[in-house]
């Protein structure tokens, strides 16, 4: 997997959430993550949304894939699972 991010983006993030995206990118490897598609907004591409384990914390990353073929992970935002998310994840491995 090939991830990318904006650097100032990852700032932003990291002050407001307390998370940066080289950890976030480790989500996508949590075999049991969610993936959904991002449906919420209008946006000028794309956007998925996983939700994974990276110990001990459960992250909502918010990507789009980029390259000829999506080969390219571009992480957009990262934060802290709230209750809700925390709970679809457990159903969904339990």
């Amino acid at each position: 997997m090939q991830f990318e991010w904006d650097d100032a983006k990852d700032a932003t993030n990291q002050r407001k959430h307390g998370i940066n995206f080289d950890l976030a990118s480790l989500v996508f490897f949590d075999p049991l993550r969610i993936e959904r598609y991002d449906g919420r907004e209008q946006y000028n591409e794309d956007r998925w949304i996983n939700i994974g384990l990276v110990n001990p914390a459960l992250l909502y990353v918010v990507y789009t894939l980029r390259g000829q073929d999506d080969e390219i992970i571009r992480l957009i935002s990262a934060r802290k699972a709230n209750e809700s998310e925390t709970r679809a994840y457990h159903q969904a491995n339990s």
